[in-house]
Formats: structure tokens, C-alpha cells, sequence
């Protein structure tokens, strides 16, 4: 029987405004080593979901975002070889316009691109799908306030 896991979270950090935004992907070096990928990681025991988002945006880029968004969707995916269904909330983690990051040995590349340029980038279409919503949702409109985790 298919389980249902949500152990992860997916991070898009976004910098400048309407169609000047740029989303960050980085190019990851374990399994899909060389696929273009958000942040990304686990929720560690005790943490929310938006407090997971924000560690991991650090641990994985260096980046402090100004604010942290619930973006409202989620990316799923299912994994054969554990037979699941794994979903991952996603978030937006807006940055300075000046903004790069420092890796960790997760990534070994990363590239600011535009929305259209992302979702050429981008290997699955969850992560295809997640970025035409993102970009609907943070560059063609403003977020609900209600949509804000951090600050």
C-alpha cells in the first residue's frame, strides 16, 4: 500500500520585483546529482514546517531572507523504491536585490534565473508546476499577509 510522507521542504528564494524576479536553482550533487533544484531538506523533530524552511535556506546558501512566505502549494513526488508519496510544502524566502549565496557541499552550482528560464531549468514537472504558481502568486500579484511566516 502507497504511504503518504511529508518529511520534507521546498524553498524558493526570489529577489528583485514584478517581471524583474529572479528565482535561485542550484545544481545538486547527491541523487538527481546534476539536476536544478530549490532548497530543499527535511523537517528535524520539534521544528515547523516554515522554521524547517528558514534553517535550511541557511544551511544550504548562507542566505538570511527579508521575509518567508507559504507559497500555498506543494511540490509531491512519488518514490518507487519505498513506494510513497512524498510532499513537500513550499515556501518563498524573498532576499536583498544584491543577494548570492555559499554553498554548501549539497550544491555545487547555482544560477539566478527568470521565472520562464526556471522552469526550462528544472527536470520534473512538479517543480515546473511549482514555479508557474510561485510566480503567479509572488511576481504577477502580492502574496495575502496572511501568507507571512517570518518576520
Amino acid at each position: 500500500m502507497v504511504t503518504l510522507s511529508v518529511p520534507l521542504v521546498a524553498v524558493f528564494a526570489l529577489r528583485g520585483v514584478g517581471e524583474a524576479t529572479e528565482v535561485l536553482l542550484m545544481r545538486r550533487t547527491a541523487p538527481p546529482a546534476g539536476t536544478w533544484a530549490q532548497v530543499s531538506g527535511k523537517i528535524e523533530a520539534g521544528e515547523t514546517a516554515w522554521q524547517a524552511a528558514l534553517r535550511e535556506l541557511v544551511e544550504e546558501t548562507g542566505l538570511v531572507p527579508d521575509s518567508l512566505w507559504a507559497a500555498h502549494c506543494q511540490e509531491m513526488f512519488y518514490e518507487p523504491e519505498a513506494d510513497r508519496l512524498t510532499v513537500a510544502p513550499c515556501f518563498v524566502a524573498r532576499v536583498a536585490p544584491a543577494a548570492e549565496p555559499r554553498l554548501n557541499p549539497e550544491n555545487d552550482a547555482f544560477r539566478w534565473l527568470s521565472f520562464p528560464e526556471a522552469v526550462a531549468a528544472v527536470s520534473f514537472a512538479g517543480q515546473r508546476r511549482v514555479l508557474r504558481a510561485i510566480a503567479e502568486e509572488f511576481a504577477e500579484h502580492d502574496p495575502h499577509p496572511y501568507q507571512r511566516c517570518w518576520p
